[in-house]
């Protein structure tokens, strides 16, 4: 099959968040299953840099811009990757969503539409408003899927049933992958003149949502199917509780809507070979772990100690991660002799919060503001346990990569959380982690001291380590569920 994967990021070209690791994970995963995928994404200056043995191949008009593609490979699984180069749209200092300030650019509208709407060309077979792109070794080429993600790609399938309601004929199968419901992309319904869409397409059944215009929406709207990260959060979105707004939509479309567990990639988690980490180490021998313990504690300045449990998080620092319930089991952390490294961003509240705790205990707690991929590696490898109460997790990838570092992890029973860890007090003695249920800071830390308890068992805990590493979370079983699912579109 011919698969277009449309993504705003992909690991290891660009990178804020999960959605770039099961980008470049997935992708990798249905190359090596046979299928054709390529890779589309803006020209962001860092994505150009990494991307290998690239070169130009066309330019057309889009929506008024003028629109050039690059050609490449990933640098690491050799999947090729087409850049949409604009660089009004996409080169800027900031991330891919918003500048160094923190605000999003006031014009996303138009830079994913963008996107969205040369998605939609490549994988009919046209490109731009003008022809076809020239040049273009895959000139011809039309996909079989498009499968597109989270709210930024959400007018790819609005794009193609308008080609097929041009052109009078089916275009290809579209899949539309929620990766977080929180983010709907609204807009002011005046960018609708913006997007080269008919007038007809804001109404409630299309785009609108509270008088706005909802990208997110429109991709659950018009596309053939849609997928989430993991089964629980499947059945969570359809409630009044975790729909934001779209349960409704979203129990219309339950036959066409699953649920579909995120992986890890084990080409870059992987304890026993990774770059980023001081010792290597296995499950069958963990001697490393315990010296890439010491060698965290002495890059981030924390007393060394090998006895003291060190607890991990590695989050964005918003109210959805929970980063409040870790705020608020500090203290009592302290009291017992453990220590805390934190290592993400986001509202600066938190941020200032988690800053303040370190100079409250300093050799004890630990915090780096912003994205380090590789400490995040150190991170996994050195802690103890993971704190991840999450109020809300579509998939979660962290607890994932915890578990293969043998740093066990302790997360609400949510979403993926609930999908991937199992409680070690499971009568069958399957426990990998801790879970607990309601967002509370008492709840919290009644999980926290179960984690303090069980640590003091050094046999009890290396067993439950072991037992972790071992769990199969490879995106070759996922990447098969995602290939069944094409081909089901394709043949209908």
């Amino acid at each position: 099959m011919r698969i277009l994967f449309v993504t705003t990021e992909v690991y290891p070209l660009v990178k804020t968040g999960g959605l770039a690791d099961v980008a470049g994970a997935l992708s990798a995963a249905l190359a090596e299953s046979g299928e054709d995928v390529r890779l589309l994404l803006p020209a962001y200056p860092q994505a150009v840099r990494a991307l290998r043995h690239w070169r130009p191949i066309g330019e057309g008009e889009v929506l008024g811009w003028r629109i050039h593609l690059i050609e490449g490979c990933m640098p690491d699984s050799g999947v090729p990757v087409l850049l949409v180069v604009c660089p009004l749209l996409f080169e800027r200092l900031g991330n891919p969503y918003s500048a160094s300030t923190g605000c999003e650019w006031p014009d996303n509208h138009e830079r994913f539409a963008v996107l969205s709407r040369v998605a939609a060309s490549i994988a009919v077979g046209e490109w731009g408003e003008k022809g076809s792109v020239r040049g273009w070794k895959g000139e011809g080429w039309r996909a079989d899927v498009v499968h597109a993600n989270d709210w930024q790609t959400g007018l790819v399938p609005v794009y193609l049933k308008l080609w097929e309601n041009t052109r009078g004929r089916k275009g290809p199968a579209s899949v539309f992958t929620i990766h977080n419901l929180a983010f709907h992309g609204q807009f002011p319904s005046y960018v609708m003149r913006r997007l080269g869409l008919p007038l007809d397409m804001f109404s409630v059944n299309g785009l609108e949502f509270y008088g706005n215009v909802s990208y997110l929406k429109a991709g659950l709207y018009y596309s053939d199917s849609i997928t989430t990260v993991s089964p629980t959060y499947a059945h969570e979105i359809q409630t009044d509780q975790a729909g934001h707004g779209l349960q409704g939509l979203l129990l219309a479309r339950a036959k066409t809507l699953v649920g579909i567990l995120n992986g890890e990639d084990n080409r870059v988690w992987n304890p026993a070979a990774d770059p980023s980490i001081h010792h290597p180490f296995t499950d069958r021998q963990m001697s490393g772990k315990a010296l890439d313990k010491m060698a965290l504690q002495r890059e981030l300045g924390l007393h060394v100690s090998a006895t003291a449990p060190l607890f991990g998080v590695i989050s964005r620092l918003t109210e959805q991660k929970g980063v409040d319930l870790v705020m608020g089991a500090v203290s009592d952390i302290m009291v017992r002799d453990g220590q805390l490294v934190i290592l993400g961003a986001g509202d600066r509240r938190f941020e200032v919060a988690c800053m303040a705790a370190a100079e409250s205990y300093p050799g004890r707690i630990a915090v780096r503001i912003g994205l380090d991929e590789a400490l995040a590696h150190r991170i996994q490898a050195g802690s103890d346990v993971l704190l991840m109460p999450s109020r809300f997790e579509p998939c979660g990838l962290s607890q994932m990569y915890a578990m293969r570092y043998g740093t066990l992890p302790v997360v609400r029973r949510t979403g993926g959380l609930a999908d991937t860890v199992v409680d070690v007090n499971d009568p069958d003695d399957r426990g990998t982690g801790f879970l607990f249920d309601a967002a509370t800071v008492p709840a919290f830390l009644a999980v926290v001291h179960r984690a303090f308890d069980l640590y003091r068992n050094r046999a009890a805990w290396r067993s439950i380590q072991r037992r972790a590493m071992r769990q199969d979370f490879s995106w070759r079983r996922s990447a098969e569920r995602y290939r069944q699912l094409y081909r089901e579109l394709v043949q209908k």
